[in-house]
């Protein structure tokens, strides 16, 4: 907190000044600095006053959200979603600073995949940006009572029924999973517990929560997977286990959708496990800061009314550390890299009678801290 306070300190002291941009046609607004700071109690509150305003540096859910035919990145908050690109450039305007636009194109892209380049210097600005916009929408709403007026004429702010959420990571560099990394579900295919990870690649498009499952018509065996998944934060090659959470950007839930009869026919699982919208991801990418510990969530899947997965992903049997250092060893985890890390026992395959999925269906799949993702199961249209 006393480090909060001293960088709070040091943003009244030189970067809250009166700023003149009458050609800006973008949102521009200001905390004036007062003639005379009176005592240390003017100081005082004012610090107070900012510091109720501030949103954890850590409570940080990403998303990437459609509007109007735009695809950007975004922070989800309770009441509403934040553009970071429009927020982060905004709050450099207000500072005074020369090239905002250009400083936030760089710092703060609106599109996911390049954010996650940006490492750990894009993550602090977006923090930054999610500040600056929840410190003015809260004087807003006290001083004029508009509604986020303002706000929402730049972009900034929209209320969650105006976009639609697509896959948080859309075209990632790679998308990597994990086959049987739990011994319940080994069992229940009739396969031996695998001494080292089973590393598969999944391609074809990906979709978000709320878009569609599409089943083409020879797939036969269409199944559900519900699993936790992990997106790589920054370049990592050669990692230690120690070392391994470093590279985590954050967690999200992932329906490893597979289709059973192409899977079984041939020994490599890539062509079974690719169909289009196969992939399904969302609804947010949760930063690593807000998850403790990725191994005590539980994890449930549905369909329909049906609990089809229960389980907890303490059950896995490598851990996201173990993955990250034994792929590392061999290949680039280039920041945006999902690696999904495997389901349970419960999926369609193993109960008697099989039950795959068909048209009309509902797939829900929850993880603890994570949201839920839903989508609808419907044939592909030709």
């Amino acid at each position: 907190m006393v480090e909060r306070v001293h960088q709070i300190v040091s943003a009244l002291t030189c970067n809250l000044s009166p700023v003149s941009r009458p050609q800006d046609p973008g949102l521009h607004l200001r905390l004036v600095r007062p003639k005379k700071l009176r005592s240390w109690v003017t100081w005082l509150g004012i610090i107070v006053e900012l510091v109720l305003f501030q949103t954890s540096l850590h409570a940080t859910k990403l998303v990437t959200y459609y509007f109007r035919g735009d695809t950007r990145l975004g922070a989800w908050t309770e009441d509403g979603v934040i553009d970071l690109n429009r927020a982060y450039r905004e709050m450099l305007r207000e500072r005074g600073v020369a090239r905002a636009e250009d400083l936030a194109l760089a710092l703060v892209p609106p599109q996911m995949l390049a954010f996650l380049r940006g490492e750990e210097g894009s993550m602090n600005a977006a923090r930054e940006a999610i500040e600056w916009t929840q410190a003015r929408k809260s004087k807003l709403e006290t001083a004029s009572g508009k509604d986020l007026k303002l706000l929402k004429e730049a972009g900034i702010w929209f209320e969650h029924s105006e976009i639609r959420l697509g896959p948080p990571v859309p075209d990632p560099p790679h998308l990597l999973a994990v086959g049987f990394n739990y011994a319940s579900h080994s069992t229940e295919i009739n396969v031996e517990v695998p001494k080292h990870p089973n590393i598969f690649t999944k391609e074809g498009k990906v979709i978000g929560p709320g878009q569609s499952i599409e089943i083409p018509d020879v797939v036969t065996q269409p199944d559900y997977e519900g699993e936790l998944a992990f997106v790589i934060g920054k370049k990592a090659r050669s990692v230690t286990r120690e070392s391994a959470y470093d590279y985590v950007a954050g967690y999200m839930v992932f329906n490893d959708l597979t289709s059973r009869d192409f899977q079984f026919r041939v020994s490599q699982y890539t062509l079974g496990k690719s169909p289009d919208t196969f992939s399904a991801m969302g609804p947010f990418l949760v930063l690593r800061d807000e998850i403790r510990n990725p191994h005590s969530l539980r994890l449930t899947t549905r369909v329909g009314d049906e609990v089809v997965q229960a389980s907890n992903t303490s059950n896995m049997i490598f851990t996201v550390a173990d993955l990250i250092a034994y792929i590392s060893q061999v290949m680039t985890l280039d920041p945006g890299t999902v690696i999904t890390t495997g389901t349970p026992s419960g999926v369609g395959f193993g109960r008697k009678p099989p039950r795959f999925l068909k048209s009309g269906d509902t797939v829900i799949v929850e993880i603890e801290g994570l949201g839920s993702l839903e989508n609808r199961v419907e044939e592909k249209k030709r």
